[in-house]
C-alpha cells in the first residue's frame, strides 16, 4: 500500500489505535460523540431508535463549524445518535471541501467502501471463475481459520481490495495536491473497525477493534505534533479521543462531557501519550444477533468479560453468513473437521478470559486459570467492574427495557439508575465465583421482587449450565409463571440450552412479547437453541404482531427467515 506508506513516512503511525466497538455504527457513534457508547445508549447495531446526546453536547464537527470551519462528509454517517441540523455543511456522496469560501479552513471526511464486508459476499463459483491478483496459494490463514482453498481465496480477494483502496486514497491525495491544499492539511487515515474476514468484525478480539491509524502532518504544523515525522507511536489512542484531538488541533475547547483525551495539538507531550496503555471496548447487539461482551486491555494483557458465555461467537447473523467463508467454516465445524483452535468460534466461551496479546495475538489461549496470573486477573477484573459501574453501562438494563424507558435522555437515565446498575453488575459477576459460593445468593435473587435482578440471576444460572441443576425446579416455575417476559425468556433459555427441555415455551413467550425489541431478543435465544442443539421450531401457527414483519430487514424478520429456513 505505497500511498499509505508515503503518508506514514511523513507522519505518525499509531501502533495501538482502537475503534472500541467492532462494528461501524457503534464505532462511528463513539467517534463522532467522543463518548463511550454504552454510557450514552449508542451501543446497539443497528439501533432500534436513535438516542439523544447529553444536554448541551454536540457532535464534534458542530464545534468546528462554530469556529468557522467548513465541515463536509462524503458520505457515510451511520450514527446511532440523533444528528442535529448543524453538524455538517454538507453530508452526501457529493460532499466536498471544494465548496467552502475562499480561504475558509475545512474539516472533511472521505469514506472509501471498497474494503467493506459486503465486498466479500461473492458466490462460491468465483473461486474458479474470478482470478485474483494476489496468489491464493501465497496466503496462510490464521490459526483460527481452516486452511482451505475458499479461505485462501477470500484472503487474496481481501488483499486485492486493500490494494485498490490504496489506489483510491492515492488519487484523492493527488486531488488535494492539485488543489494546492496538501501542504496545509492534516490527514488521518484509519479504519472504522477491525477487519472483515470471518470472526473479526462483530467480535471484541483485537482483529475486531484494533485499527490502522496514520496521521500525516505538514511541516508547517509540526509544532502541533509531539512526534517527529516518520515515528511509530506506542501510546494507546481510542475513538473517544479522535474528536477531542481534532478540536485541540483546531484550538477549539474540548467539552468536558466527552470521555476522550487529545493525543495531538497544543499542550500534548510525547511522554504523556506514550504512557497511555489502557483501552475499554464493548460489543452488544449486531443486527439480529445479541450478545454482551466487554474488555479492557492494559499493555500486553487483555481481559474479556463474556456476560453471556453460553452465546457462541458463531451464532447466526444473516448478513455475516452471506460470506461463503463463514458458511464453510460452520459446515466444517458441524462435520467435525476443525481442530480445537478453529472450533472455538462455535463453542460456549468462558465467563472471563485473560490473554497475552504479543504472545497470543489471536486470543486463543485463555490464561485466566493459571496461578501466576491470579493477581493480574483480579486487577483487570476490578478495573472492568469499576468501568461499567462508574459510566454506568446501560447494557445492564436489557435493551427492551432501555428502549421503553431511557431513549430520550440516556445519560440522565443512567445516572438515575446508577446504583441499580451497580447491583446488577454484582449479580452478573456471581458467574465468576464457584457455583457452591454463588448458589445461595442466586436462590435469593431468583425470588427477588425486581424483575431485572431475577433476569440477571437467570443469566448467571445459564453461565453455570449443568452446575446449576439444583435450581432447575425454581427456574422451571419462573419459565412458566414469571410475570416478566424477559425473566421468563432467560429461564426458558437455561432449561432448553442445558437440560434440553421442550422449546415450545419460547413460542408462548414470543406470543406475549410487548415490543418488537423484546420479540427480537426472544428470537435470538431461539436461534441460539437452534444452532447449538439443531432444534427445529414449528412456526406454522406462530402468533406475532404483523407490524413487526412489515420490514423484511427488521431483526424479527431476519430471525424468522432463518428459523423458517427461508434464506
Amino acid at each position: 500500500m505505497p500511498n499509505i506508506e508515503a503518508l506514514a513516512e511523513n507522519g505518525v503511525v499509531f501502533n495501538h489505535a482502537f475503534s472500541q466497538a467492532p462494528v461501524c455504527s457503534v464505532a462511528r457513534s463513539t467517534l463522532i460523540s467522543g463518548c463511550n457508547a454504552p454510557r450514552i445508549g449508542a451501543q446497539y447495531h443497528r439501533r432500534t431508535e436513535l438516542v439523544s446526546l447529553p444536554d448541551g453536547q454536540k457532535m464534534f464537527p458542530e464545534y468546528l463549524r462554530e469556529a468557522g470551519y467548513y465541515c463536509t462528509n462524503n458520505s457515510k454517517e451511520d450514527y446511532n445518535i440523533v444528528k442535529g441540523d448543524d453538524v455538517w455543511d454538507e453530508s452526501s456522496k457529493d460532499a466536498t471541501y471544494r465548496n467552502r469560501r475562499l480561504g475558509q479552513p475545512f474539516f472533511h471526511v472521505q469514506n472509501f467502501h471498497v474494503t467493506h464486508e459486503g465486498q466479500l459476499h461473492f458466490p462460491e463459483t468465483d473461486l474458479t471463475e474470478v482470478p485474483t491478483q494476489t496468489d491464493p496459494e501465497s496466503m496462510q490463514p490464521h490459526d483460527y481459520h481452516p486452511n482451505t482453498p475458499l479461505f485462501r481465496y477470500t484472503y487474496s480477494r481481501y488483499h486485492d481490495l486493500h490494494q485498490r483502496l490504496d489506489e483510491m486514497i492515492g488519487a484523492f491525495i493527488e486531488q488535494m495536491s492539485d488543489d494546492l491544499i496538501l501542504e496545509n492539511t492534516i490527514i488521518f487515515y484509519y479504519g472504522d473497525h477491525g477487519g472483515v474476514l470471518p470472526g473479526s468484525k462483530g467480535y471484541l478480539y483485537e482483529r475486531g477493534v484494533h485499527v490502522p491509524l496514520v496521521v500525516s502532518i505538514p511541516e508547517k504544523f509540526q509544532q502541533l505534533s509531539p512526534y517527529q515525522a516518520g515515528t511509530r507511536a506506542n501510546g494507546y489512542v481510542r475513538f473517544i479521543d479522535f474528536g477531542p484531538t481534532v478540536l485541540n488541533l483546531a484550538n477549539v475547547p474540548v467539552p468536558e462531557s466527552m470521555d476522550g483525551l487529545p493525543f495531538l495539538g497544543a499542550g500534548i507531550h510525547e511522554q504523556e501519550v506514550e504512557a497511555r496503555n489502557e483501552v475499554f471496548c464493548y460489543a452488544d447487539r449486531f443486527d439480529e444477533k445479541s450478545d454482551f461482551v466487554r474488555s479492557i486491555r492494559v499493555g500486553n494483557y487483555k481481559y474479556i468479560r463474556n456476560y453471556q458465555p453460553f452465546t457462541i461467537d458463531g451464532l447466526q447473523n444473516n448478513y455475516r453468513y452471506r460470506m461463503a467463508a463463514y458458511r464453510e467454516w460452520r459446515a466444517l465445524f458441524q462435520a467435525g473437521q476443525l481442530d480445537q483452535k478453529q472450533a472455538q468460534f462455535f463453542l460456549p466461551r468462558p465467563a472471563e478470559g485473560l490473554y497475552h496479546i504479543t504472545q497470543d495475538p489471536h486470543e486463543l489461549n485463555n490464561i485466566a486459570d493459571q496461578d501466576e496470573h491470579t493477581l493480574l486477573l483480579s486487577d483487570l477484573r476490578l478495573k472492568l467492574q469499576s468501568q461499567v459501574k462508574e459510566m454506568p453501562d446501560l447494557s445492564f438494563i436489557p435493551e427492551p427495557v432501555f428502549v421503553a424507558e431511557g431513549l430520550n435522555d440516556p445519560v440522565a437515565y443512567g445516572q438515575i439508575h446508577k446504583q441499580k446498575i451497580a447491583d446488577l453488575v454484582d449479580i452478573a459477576d456471581l458467574a465468576l465465583v464457584p457455583f457452591r459460593t454463588a448458589r445461595s445468593p442466586l436462590k435469593r435473587w431468583l425470588k427477588s421482587d425486581d424483575a431485572l435482578k431475577r433476569y440477571w440471576a437467570l443469566v448467571v444460572c445459564s453461565s453455570f449450565g449443568k452446575q446449576a441443576k439444583s435450581l432447575v425446579k425454581s427456574i422451571r416455575n419462573l419459565s412458566l409463571h414469571d410475570e416478566d417476559g424477559l425473566a421468563r425468556l432467560r429461564a426458558a433459555e437455561f432449561l432448553c440450552l442445558h437440560f434440553e427441555e421442550s422449546p415450545s415455551v419460547f413460542l408462548d413467550i414470543l406470543k406475549q412479547a410487548e415490543s418488537e425489541v423484546e420479540a427480537a431478543l426472544i428470537l435470538n435465544s431461539m436461534a441460539l437453541f437452534h444452532d447449538v442443539h439443531g432444534s427445529v421450531f414449528d412456526l406454522t401457527t406462530l402468533q406475532i404482531n404483523p407490524q413487526w414483519l412489515e420490514n423484511e430487514r427488521s431483526n424479527v424478520s431476519r430471525r424468522l427467515a432463518y428459523l423458517k429456513n427461508e434464506l
